[in-house]
């Protein structure tokens, strides 16, 4: 499949300081090793790791904005799946449903909780953060299973109803997000909720797009060489055309009735093939706006740059403007007469 030739030309970085401030972060990462999925001992010991610098420092920084954190176990199906909910001080005007990265392998909601609440604070949105069990242990139908059932309990909720609903996902959890609004086609008023996506250089072909396949020794953050080998490790046991089934592998879904979507990849990420293919499918049936962004490796808005926070707001302002879309359509449809409206 070609790239998606109408990528917008990013705005990031701005100037040449920052350019170069990117490419400054770029050398220091080159020092530093790959993450690499070859055996399930080393995501243990690395989620092991996770856990304990994480203790007492979620409360901390909540309470830093006034904030807390509540964890929920919900009920969606035959497996209970924990979610962190941070809620705005006022009402909320809309609700973030947050799906985080790790490689499927590591990773929790509250790594997750610099990010949600800049949105929080800045949006006027609760934000449901989801903690789907980890591939470690679980086959990834499981890890589906379990957003799937956070996402129908979130649009189902009534601390949420009538609230619009954006999707966030990033690198795995992007794949998630993904994956999830193309197995919410099957309950269309669910799906309708949903006013937009935004997915960070997400992982959407389950074999390995040119980008991923072609991916170097020298690739920074990521193993390079040993991508197509981690996906295959996640999908034991499937052909590549089992893998290529949607919702595995959004890439190949159906994108009728998805909401808009803003797209971002990295350039130097050897999943921005990923970001560039879905966008052109999904291009189709809704609005998106896709940027790669120059200069950028895997992960990025993570980084310590001017252009990881720029981006950020960005995102944040995008959402804002969705948010405020969202809650225009479900007043214009609150209004009609009820003999005048249809049942989906």
């Amino acid at each position: 499949m070609g790239g998606f030739r109408s990528t917008r030309k990013a705005p990031w970085p701005q100037g040449e300081r920052e350019l170069a401030e990117v490419h400054a972060f770029n050398k220091k990462l080159a020092w530093l090793p790959r993450f690499r999925i070859r055996n399930r001992f080393t995501p243990r010991l690395i989620q092991a790791l996770l856990r304990v610098s994480q203790v007492g420092g979620g409360a901390k920084q909540l309470r830093q904005h006034g904030l807390t954190a509540e964890r929920r176990m919900i009920s969606s199906g035959s497996v209970a799946v924990p979610v962190r909910i941070i809620r705005p001080k006022g009402q909320p005007k809309g609700v973030v449903l947050d799906f985080h990265g790790g490689g499927w392998v590591i990773g929790n909601a509250q790594m997750n909780d610099t990010f949600n609440i800049a949105m929080v604070n800045t949006c006027d949105v609760a934000v449901v953060s989801v903690d789907y069990r980890l591939a470690v242990s679980t086959p990834i139908d499981g890890l589906l299973e379990d957003c799937l059932n956070a996402a129908r309990w979130l649009l189902n909720e009534d601390e949420f109803a009538d609230l619009p609903v954006i999707v966030v996902g990033e690198s795995a959890g992007g794949h998630l997000a993904a994956a999830t609004l193309l197995a919410l086609k099957q309950s269309p008023p669910l799906l309708q909720r949903i006013c937009g996506a935004l997915l960070y250089y997400g992982v959407y072909d389950l074999t390995g797009t040119p980008s991923v396949r072609n991916a170097r020794a020298d690739t920074l953050v990521l193993d390079g060489p040993g991508m197509v080998e981690a996906l295959r490790m996640l999908t034991p046991d499937m052909s590549d055309e089992q893998r290529r089934q949607s919702p595995l592998s959004p890439l190949y879904g159906d994108f009728n009735g998805m909401p808009p979507a803003l797209l971002f990849a990295g350039e130097l990420d050897p999943l921005r093939d990923d970001t560039l293919d879905i966008a052109e499918r999904w291009i189709k049936s809704a609005p998106v706006e896709v940027y790669l962004l120059p200069s950028s490796p895997h992960g990025f808005i993570h980084f310590p740059t001017a252009f990881a926070q720029s981006v950020l707001a960005y995102s944040r302002e995008w959402i804002t403007a969705r948010i405020a879309d969202g809650a225009a359509d479900v007043e214009g449809i609150a209004s009609y007469p009820a003999t005048q409206r249809t049942t989906p």
